[in-house]
């Protein structure tokens, strides 16, 4: 009998070890200060200024191992990319990211295509505006409008909000993008990120020029985002972990939300925890880490720097409107462990010095000894906002201009 007993509470032992190893393993548990948060955010910054081009395009995947350019390129990225860069300067103080951030602007500025009162960002062929292109680019620079407070490229902005809303559906999506030589839109393709950045575009364009009705263009996209997109856009698994949308409502929410914006927060606030609780338990386990079997390989900063964003914007909405306040203990939780061993796998200078080139590994996020300027991107603006979100302060915005930023005295009020 005892012998009998022993085996058998023997194997639920064993039965509970395996289960924890294989299929609950433990979440990697140090948790940095904001401060740290920023250090990682900086070298990021850092690592995206080392590498731009004299024209302002930037390095876009790289090959650490091998001190390698892979080659490629892609606007809507570029976009992105440029628009981290001008929230590091208006968060972090930063000339020199601000000084980089023109030089990416500039150089796209030069490549708008025009008809009638719209302009759009094109590929650098001339030959496609996305959809999504255009919208990160009204983001990144509405960033430059809040970093430095000058007003010079408003009418850009304008113009090419103008084309986002010409190419919104009667449902509240868009067409993916505008083909330029037969001067027609692709109303075939589909990107499921795009209504999402066209929202906070459009959410911004409100914010910067409030009276024009851009929060009429905003609202209907909310609509479509929040409640349709995902049926609409053939979403597998829902909702999709959009954290454009999450930017968006989070700058909409002293317009005041909508129930069922709230409802949709939610869920995304479930979606970005789920998402960054497994990264988290990825590394442990014997087959959920190293081998990667149970938990898979490691995901790109690319991936993870977008829910760490997303969560940090759930976060602001949920210091916001208290029909999410319940949520906000969780989403702390979640945001700070997902950033923390986000900053925690970034090539610190030790790490470098094993590569090639050590200048061009700091501050990067490899995967297979491989990065992509987008895992900086994601990386270093989900770290600025979570670090924001570790001292308390609800607004995204940096502060008032202080005159110690500045991208050029033309049109500067």
């Amino acid at each position: 009998m005892r012998r009998a007993t022993a085996r058998n509470l023997g194997l639920w032992v064993a039965f509970l070890v395996a289960l924890r190893l294989l299929v609950i393993p433990a979440e990697e548990s140090a948790l940095l200060e904001a401060s740290e948060l920023r250090a990682a955010a900086s070298r990021s910054a850092g690592w995206i200024q080392r590498v731009q081009r004299p024209a302002g395009d930037y390095l876009y995947h790289y090959d650490a191992e091998r001190d390698e350019d892979l080659g490629g390129y892609n606007e809507v990225r570029h976009a992105g990319v440029t628009m981290a860069l001008f929230q590091a300067a208006g968060r972090s103080g930063d000339p020199e990211a601000l000084a980089e951030g023109e030089r990416g602007v500039q150089w796209r500025l030069d490549q708008l295509h025009r008809e009638g009162d719209w302009a759009a960002l094109t590929n650098v062929a001339g030959t496609r505006a996305k959809v999504g292109a255009s919208a990160l680019m009204v983001v990144a620079l509405a960033e430059q409008r809040l970093a430095t407070g000058e007003t010079r490229h408003d009418d850009v902005m304008r113009e090419v909000g103008r084309f986002l809303v010409f190419m919104q559906r009667p449902d509240g999506g868009f067409n993916i993008a505008w083909d330029v030589g037969p001067g027609r839109a692709d109303t075939v393709g589909v990107s499921q990120y795009y209504p999402g950045e066209a929202l906070w575009a459009l959410a911004l364009l409100h914010e910067a020029f409030p009276g024009e009705g851009w929060d009429e263009y905003a609202r209907i996209t909310s609509r479509f985002v929040t409640t349709l997109r995902d049926d609409v856009e053939g979403v597998r698994l829902q909702p999709l972990a959009d954290h454009w949308a999450a930017y968006a409502l989070a700058e909409m929410v002293e317009w005041g939300l909508r129930d069922f914006e709230i409802e949709y927060a939610r869920r995304l606030a479930g979606r970005f925890g789920l998402l960054l609780r497994t990264d988290a338990q990825r590394a442990n386990g014997l087959f959920g880490g190293p081998l990667g079997i149970v938990r898979g390989p490691e995901i790109p900063a690319a991936a993870v720097g977008t829910w760490v964003e997303g969560m940090a914007a759930i976060w602001r909405l949920s210091a916001s409107d208290e029909r999410l306040a319940d949520l906000r203990p969780e989403i702390e939780e979640r945001l700070h462990a997902g950033a923390s061993l986000l900053a925690a796998r970034q090539t610190n200078e030790q790490d470098a010095a094993a590569y090639p080139r050590p200048d061009w590994a700091l501050g990067t996020w490899l995967v297979d000894g491989e990065t992509r300027m987008d895992d900086q991107q994601h990386a270093l603006s989900g770290l600025l906002y979570a670090a924001d979100a570790l001292e308390g302060r609800v607004q995204r915005a940096p502060d008032p201009p202080s005159g110690t930023l500045s991208g050029g005295s033309e049109g500067a009020p």
